[in-house]
């Protein structure tokens, strides 16, 4: 399928969208507005529900709350939000109200369980766990997920690797991560593919985390097959804030964030703001870091007419750093290099992104809202990294250079709307997603010294189309029983062209994924749920037009059977058994490249999450991930997928109030695992503990906090590699590791105003 063809599939998806679903009525919906006490901001999905449940609603972003189709015998509504009080009120003169909620340190007693098709089963988990564990530090954005693991292996400019659910996601290759509704993952990219880079985002700006795993979310597209994580940053400051941060090993850090519109402004609901961030460490290597990074982001959020809010943002990132890269054991154990060692010292490079977003969501006088957004990001990448030394070329080395630059521009549109479908409640969501990558200059090269080039080995431009079209319906079969069904029809186009053999190659494909997913609330206290559903991930373009247009895109069979359960008043539980089959797949090793087959594979597991208040302000948590992955069609003693987790547990206390002494000591580990398919390597597990201490006072807060509080010895990211060091007379095969961080201090100090 040409380029022409596939825009005009796409400009009619967008007529039809625009056709039928856009219809509005002049009756003015009945309905009530809640904000926030502190602040005046609107407050989102909050719930509004009755004792039973049977009649339930959330806030939309603008705080709105719709009445329609509330039974007349209703007298009383409960609001509940987590991170605010309470309330209960009388429905009799409540439409065209205003109410303001109280923030508060939510009480594990005040949570219900009341998760919905659209806002996921892990919902009262993540807000939860926002609540008492803000976030420090971009590494710390991902590890809110319960059971997902991150490790640097780069200098820390780099992407992170990511493990969950039995997979080695490299840096983000199925896994569809999101910030305000732009995607973070780069398809097709230099060093690999789904590389997914947060780095650009400022921790205290994250407002929400939304994550689910496995493919089952009808919005959430390529790369979805181990899950999705969607971050939101804020629409309002509550105060603005000057943050300092020192800390060992040369390390300092400074944000300020503030409002450019005044109090007033914000209870007409416009919000304007400008925060920036910057970041140096020497690091703790023997061979120093000097990495800097540079954030910078505006947004803007207002009303536009009675029934519309805009929300438009720029941001931009820069960083550089130098690495010690990966090192081998065996330089270690004779002593030629320290276990902060390095043994290529030209490793690092340099990345920026700039983004800007514009999204403009409008409700009707009949309920349904329409959400549209358009997106550009343009993005600069150069890494230097050496992984087998002298193996290759034993004058000059095996360093490599991988670069590139692209722009990114997409559009969406989503559409929400409550209707009748035999005569029962339904919720209908559609809607219809663009995504266009424009890659220059896509290079891996040998180099020395980072700027010779000994060997050209892989240049070209690249332009990738991806169309997702989306529909679902729920429909309330009563109030305990819900049932969701949807469908995901994407295609993609792929074109690569090779500036060393001058060949122009194309490919196209197009995949339908079908979603079903059961609920069951018998109470408020429990939820079971049953999630079945197809995702895919595609793959890189240069696989795609060397497979003539075979595998683009890899399919992913999911099923997930759970529950969340309120137990008591003060403990909360999450499990899920869970099963994951993927199809064959080609793989682009952008270190080598090279194609490689994947084969087809299945993993299946166990996750638990437990959240407890064991008394009084203090809060205890646990999350086990338990996996067994495994490649088909071959023999089992060589089915085991080199670096997949297989048993990972993350947990802590923490002791929350809203003012005065605060504090949290955390813990995560990872088990042994195979480091290639025999197991006849494997990658040692560690734990690692951390632990925060602050106090906080209404206009300032001061902390410290403290990775690897034990100061242990452990391997944050570990390769079965193949390698020769100079004077090596012949290449070996063994771990080659990034050291984890030594006990590592920082003092923080932030002023509110």
């Amino acid at each position: 399928m040409n380029q022409a063809v596939f825009s005009q599939v796409r400009f009619r998806i967008l007529l039809l969208v625009h056709l039928i679903f856009i219809q509005t009525v002049s009756a003015q919906e009945a309905g009530f507005r809640i904000q926030s006490k502190q602040g005046k901001a609107p407050l989102a999905e909050v719930s509004v529900h009755t004792a039973d449940f049977s009649f339930s609603r959330m806030s939309d972003e603008t705080g709105f709350v719709s009445l329609s189709g509330m039974p007349d015998s209703v007298s009383r509504l409960w609001i509940t939000a987590i991170g605010y009080q309470t309330m209960v009120v009388k429905t009799e003169g409540l439409s065209g109200s205003l109410l303001e909620m109280v923030p508060r340190i939510t009480t594990l007693n005040d949570v219900l369980i009341n998760a919905s098709a659209r806002t996921g089963v892990f919902k009262t988990i993540s807000d939860f766990d926002i609540q008492l564990r803000p976030v420090l530090n971009s590494q710390e954005v991902l590890r809110l997920v319960p059971g997902l693991f991150i490790g640097q292996h780069a200098g820390g400019g780099k992407a992170e690797q990511i493990f969950l659910r039995g997979f080695d996601l490299d840096h983000g290759t199925d896994i569809n991560i999101s910030v305000d509704g732009m995607p973070v993952n780069m398809v097709s990219h230099a060093h690999g593919q789904g590389y997914a880079d947060l780095h650009f985002v400022i921790p205290e700006l994250i407002e929400k985390v939304s994550f689910n795993k496995g493919p089952y979310e009808v919005d959430k597209g390529n790369l979805t097959t181990a899950g999705y994580v969607a971050f939101k940053t804020r629409n309002y400051l509550s105060d603005n804030f000057i943050k300092l941060e020192a800390g060992q090993f040369n390390t300092f850090r400074a944000i300020a964030a503030v409002n450019l519109l005044n109090s007033s402004a914000v209870e007409k609901g416009r919000s304007l703001y400008l925060a920036g961030e910057g970041t140096f460490s020497r690091g703790y290597f023997e061979s120093p870091q000097n990495f800097g990074r540079w954030n910078g982001m505006m947004k803007y959020h207002g009303k536009v007419g009675r029934r519309g809010t805009l929300t438009a943002l720029i941001s931009t990132f820069t960083s550089k750093w130098n690495a010690s890269g990966q090192i081998p054991d065996r330089a270690v154990a004779d002593g030629r290099i320290g276990f902060f060692g390095a043994i290529d010292n030209d490793e690092g490079g340099n990345t920026g992104r700039v983004n800007t977003s514009l999204e403009y969501n409008h409700r009707f006088g009949d309920g349904s809202t329409l959400k549209q957004q358009i997106f550009h990001s343009r993005y600069d990448f150069e890494l230097y990294s050496n992984f087998t030394f002298y193996k290759e070329d034993p004058i000059n080395g095996d360093q490599i250079r991988q670069k590139e630059r692209r722009d990114i521009v997409g559009h969406q549109l989503e559409y929400r709307r409550a209707h009748q479908l035999f005569a029962k409640d339904a919720h209908l969501e559609a809607g219809v997603q663009t995504r266009y990558d424009m890659i220059q200059n896509v290079e891996l090269s040998r180099t020395r010294q980072r700027n010779i080039v000994t060997a050209p080995m892989a240049l070209g431009d690249i332009r990738e189309l991806n169309t997702g079209v989306f529909v679902e319906d729920k429909i309330i079969l009563n109030p305990k029983w819900d049932l969701s069904a949807g469908v995901r029809f994407d295609v993609f186009s792929q074109q690569y062209a090779d500036k060393l053999t001058s060949l122009d190659r194309h490919a196209s494909s197009s995949i339908v994924s079908p979603k079903l997913k059961l609920n069951w609330r018998p109470n408020d206290r429990l939820q079971l749920y049953w999630n079945n559903g197809q995702g895919f991930h595609s793959n890189d373009a240069r696989v795609a037009v060397i497979q003539n247009g075979r595998d683009v895109v890899t399919p992913a069979l999911g099923s997930d059977l759970g529950g969340i359960l309120k137990w008591g008043r003060h403990t909360m539980i999450q499990g899920a058994l869970w099963y994951l089959w993927m199809q064959q797949e080609f793989v682009y090793v952008g270190d080598e490249g090279v194609v490689e087959p994947g084969g087809r594979t299945r993993r299946y597991g166990i996750d638990l999450s437990i959240r407890h208040e064991m008394f009084r302000h203090f809060y205890a948590d646990l999350d086990l991930s338990l996996a067994s992955p495994q490649a088909l069609e071959v023999p089992r003693e060589e089915s085991f997928l080199p670096l997949a987790p297989r048993f990972t547990s993350v947990g802590g206390i923490t002791y929350r109030k809203e003012s005065g002494w605060n504090g949290s000591l955390r813990y995560r580990y990872m088990a042994d695992r195979p480091a290639n398919e025999f197991n006849s390597v494997v990658a040692k597990g560690y734990m690692v503990t951390d632990a925060i201490l602050n106090y906080q006072h209404q206009r300032w807060e001061a902390g410290l906090s403290i990775q690897n509080l034990f100061n242990v010895r452990w391997k944050e990211t570990q390769f079965d590699t193949e390698s020769r060091l100079m004077n090596e007379a012949n290449p070996v095969s063994e771990i080659h590791f990034t050291p984890g961080t030594p006990f590592f201090a920082r003092l923080s100090f932030m002023l509110r105003f």
